[in-house]
């Protein structure tokens, strides 16, 4: 039966769930708030360069396939992808780098010129991680956790896994390295979580990315988001931008539509928030209505950690430096460090950073003869209390420099084009709750069955897809989220 359909958002998650609701014949409409589609995947355009202004990793790209074969088309048709190699080249404190792909003989030769003894460590690392894989990803990422008997089935094969580890607990079983065990672990950071309490099951990242490979498209993530928008269109759907839904209409237990700033009523059969679920809660529904997720105990949940990430473009180009398309530089202290982002929640003196090279592969993302990059600090969320109207620009000025003394040589003369957003954008522009730069922080006890259901557990038909969900943040998370509310919506 044709439903109609609103999606609140249009980051990857809402655009996956749409397409896939409008190949089915219903008919669904975006809302979204900002001035054109992409939710975190925004692109900013400064003087003739493109910055993605969110994701940049693209793990799982038959995800992409197989949306496009949803709606009967060709993904290749619409966009492009190349394979970036190495996957990330990773700095020490001391400018050392270590890089890794796919080829597992160039892997081991990398780790043996570290400590040749983790080489076989690393190898039964990958052979335990495999079955992390196939359970975490291939066999749960799209199944909903509903009832606590979902999570009951499952709890065996958990526990085996040994998921009450940490992704750093479990990573140092295997190598002994301090360096190696930073490199294989640090993977929960990309979706939010923190190695030292995101349980084990998320160590299946890095066998995820040996599997399928890192890639880039050509055009930046944008060029996804805009092909993704053209395919929607394709296929019937509305876009309306510019436009802040404040209300989700409740009557009874059933969410009958939205209304906007200006009182505007749109009505639904379903209504899908690709919004932070907790501000879906606490700033879209009136409290008298939710029995479960109350203001206190939206409050109650652990967020991720908010990001400090600068834009800009250089007048000259850096080809001849060590960096990579996909860089980490890792700070002196890792343990310490991610203590005081997630748990002192306060902003430290030191950092560790991601440094994104786009024009390395693709130098379509700036003006002839000039790079562009972003450089990404994790840092607290708003629970810390620092005053960002304050602490930015000394905070930039900091990592400026720290990026001109090692690795892009005068690289504040050359600089012709430059943005930065903090926590504050993340609370403001993006409605997260905190601040939060990938909403609920996935510890052992926010995943699965106990991480806010795709399907609201106060509302019959209200559903939730990206980061704040289940499976959760990065790619391929929000994407099985759209492809579970499908099914959901399929068989209501």
């Amino acid at each position: 039966m044709k439903r109609k359909i609103i999606i609140i958002g249009s980051g990857f998650g809402g655009l996956g769930a749409a397409i896939r609701l409008a190949a089915k014949g219903h008919d669904v409409e975006i809302f979204e708030k900002r001035d054109k589609l992409g939710g975190r995947a925004y692109v900013y355009e400064i003087n003739g360069f493109k910055f993605d202004g969110g994701p940049t990793v693209i793990t799982a790209p038959f995800m992409f396939d197989d949306l496009w074969a949803v709606a009967g088309k060709r993904r290749e048709d619409y966009f492009t992808i190349v394979p970036c190699d190495p996957f990330y080249r990773i700095f020490n404190h001391e400018g050392r780098c270590f890089d890794y792909n796919n080829d597992e003989a160039f892997i081991l030769d990398q780790i043996k010129q570290w400590n040749p003894v983790d080489a076989a460590g690393y190898q039964r690392f990958m052979g335990t991680t495999k079955a992390i894989f196939e359970k975490g990803f291939v066999e749960l990422a799209d199944k909903p956790f509903l009832h606590f008997t979902d999570m009951v089935k499952v709890a065996p094969d958990l526990i085996k896994m040994q998921s009450y580890l940490s992704v750093y607990s479990y990573v140092s079983q295997f190598v002994k390295d301090e360096f190696l065990r930073r490199c294989f672990s640090f993977h929960p950071l990309l979706i939010g979580g923190n190695p030292f309490d995101a349980p084990s099951i998320y160590a299946m990242i890095h066998y995820l990315e040996r599997e399928w490979g890192i890639h880039y498209a050509l055009g930046g993530t944008g060029a996804i988001i805009a092909a993704m928008g053209k395919l929607f269109a394709e296929l019937g759907g509305k876009v309306h931008l510019n436009t802040d839904v404040k209300e989700i209409v409740i009557e009874g237990q059933r969410a009958t539509g939205i209304r906007m700033a200006d009182g505007t009523f749109h009505r639904a059969d379903d209504v899908v928030s690709n919004a932070d679920v907790a501000y879906t809660y606490r700033n879209m529904i009136d409290e008298q209505y939710r029995r479960k997720y109350s203001n206190r105990k939206v409050d109650s949940l652990k967020y991720s950690m908010s990001l400090f990430v600068i834009y800009f473009g250089t007048k000259r180009r850096y080809t001849d430096t060590a960096l990579a398309h996909h860089n980490i530089i890792l700070g002196q202290r890792y343990k310490a460090l991610l203590h005081d982002i997630f748990e002192k929640k306060q902003l430290s003196e030191d950092f560790s950073l991601y440094l994104h090279m786009p024009t390395k592969t693709d130098p379509s993302m700036a003006p002839e003869g000039c790079e562009a990059f972003y450089v990404l600090s994790p840092v607290p969320h708003l629970g810390s209390g620092t005053d960002w109207t304050k602490a930015a620009k000394p905070y930039r000025d900091a990592i400026m420099r720290f990026l001109e003394d090692n690795y892009l040589p005068d690289l504040q003369a050359n600089i012709v084009a430059e943005h930065y957003i903090d926590p504050l954008h993340f609370q403001n522009t993006l409605n997260s709750h905190m601040g939060s730069a990938f909403s609920v922080q996935p510890v052992l006890t926010q995943s699965a069955w106990f991480r806010p259901h795709n399907r609201s557990e106060d509302f019959e038909n209200l559903y939730f897809v990206g980061a704040g969900t289940h499976p959760g943040a990065g790619l391929p998370g929000v994407l099985s989220s759209s492809i579970i509310v499908e099914n959901l919506i399929g068989a209501a």
